[in-house]
């Protein structure tokens, strides 16, 4: 499903200190993941395989096919290649060590520490399995009970929430400018740190783009704390203020222009005709009439505009899960469980979250890489 079915593999990244910066949880531990199987090694892993990528604009990186499908041939014939089953609706019930003995003394299978272990017991709803190791990677979900078998073993799972979703704010007018967007806006949850920078998108629900998705990723928790019910601070010329903006605004004084046909800082003519209204301006006013008081309130409203947030959306038909496996309990020079030995995990199944843009596939990869080199060591 990834970028409208063409699927964002990676995004164009090559410095690992920037890389590590779109991930709002798993940034330090992701520096060492990162050393290991990087973004270049993930281009380089699909061209030897026939899959070349392409990079866009804004960094994403696609295959050139433009289709998901392309990737998906590539892992199913690397699995037909190595001769590897593929077992489907076959749920996951319990992951328990076999032969678990402390001190000489045979142990409980519920012991967190244990001393020894020669295989892994997988049971599912079809069978049981004997493995030499087991890697974990069920991807993010937003329901605990698909962590229940991690739980039983001993893992402690952090509170699973949404993350990339766009802002609801039902009572506001501004939807009806649906389609419209700035190039640059700055869009703040009122009364935390959180801010982010970039396009910003009015949509028939709110808003959304880049900078929106961002801040969701980056204040998942503050936004599950507030119910998703916040105040939302939009500056729609980007990153000036309000002292700032009063003296561009006072370069046009002299203009017997109207103000409503005359929008600056690349503010599209139907949203500035908006927001000369919601500065109590009259659209048939020019700008040589325009008094200090009106001049203050104008500057107020286009670098501090207020909405009330009722709910969320759900990002297209793409989704992340901020939460999962405490990333205290994974040794990141192998992904090896530090509570169950021969456990590995890769993925989202971690409290790794990353911003869209391809970001959350290279934590995927990178962590695979690191598991499927150690899980038989």
């Amino acid at each position: 499903m990834s970028g409208g079915g063409r699927c964002n593999v990676t995004h164009h990244c090559f410095e690992n200190g920037e890389l590590i910066k779109n991930y709002p949880r798993g940034e330090k531990e992701l520096r060492q993941v990162f050393s290991q199987f990087s973004v270049q090694d993930t281009i380089d892993w699909f061209l030897k395989r026939g899959v070349k990528l392409k990079v866009e604009q804004d960094g994403r990186m696609f295959p050139e096919s433009n289709t998901s499908e392309t990737i998906i041939n590539c892992f199913i014939n690397e699995a037909q290649k190595y001769n590897i089953a593929i077992n489907l609706n076959e749920e996951v019930l319990e992951v328990t060590p076999e032969n678990v003995t402390l001190s000489g003394v045979e142990a409980p299978s519920n012991v967190l520490d244990y001393a020894r272990t020669d295989n892994v017991i997988v049971k599912t709803s079809k069978q049981t399995y004997t493995a030499d190791a087991v890697i974990c990677g069920i991807g993010g979900h937003n329901q605990e009970k698909n962590y229940a078998f991690l739980k039983q073993c001993g893992h402690t799972i952090d509170e699973l929430i949404p993350s990339l979703f766009t802002l609801n704010l039902p009572q506001s007018h501004i939807k009806e400018l649906m389609g419209l967007s700035v190039k640059s806006g700055t869009v703040k949850v009122i009364g935390t740190k959180h801010q982010y920078t970039g396009p910003v998108l009015i949509t028939h629900w709110g808003l959304s783009g880049p900078a929106v998705l961002k801040l969701s990723a980056f204040a998942a928790y503050d936004f599950f704390k507030l119910n998703y019910q916040a105040g939302i601070s939009i500056n729609w010329t980007g990153t000036l203020n309000e002292e700032a903006l009063k003296e561009e605004l006072s370069l046009q004084l002299g203009s017997k222009a109207l103000i409503v046909n005359t929008p600056l800082f690349e503010i599209p003519k139907r949203l500035w005709e908006y927001l000369v209204l919601r500065s109590e301006i009259p659209l048939s006013k020019p700008w040589i009439e325009l008094g200090k008081k009106q001049l203050n309130k104008f500057a107020q409203v286009l670098c501090n505009d207020e909405y009330d947030m009722h709910g969320k959306t759900t990002f297209k038909e793409e989704f992340v899960t901020s939460g999962g496996i405490n990333l205290k309990e994974v040794n990141f020079k192998t992904m090896e469980s530090k509570k169950v030995p021969h456990l590995f995990f890769c993925g989202e199944v971690l409290n790794i979250d990353g911003i869209t843009g391809g970001f959350n596939f290279q934590n995927a990869w990178s962590t695979a890489w690191i598991a499927a080199k150690n899980c038989l060591r």
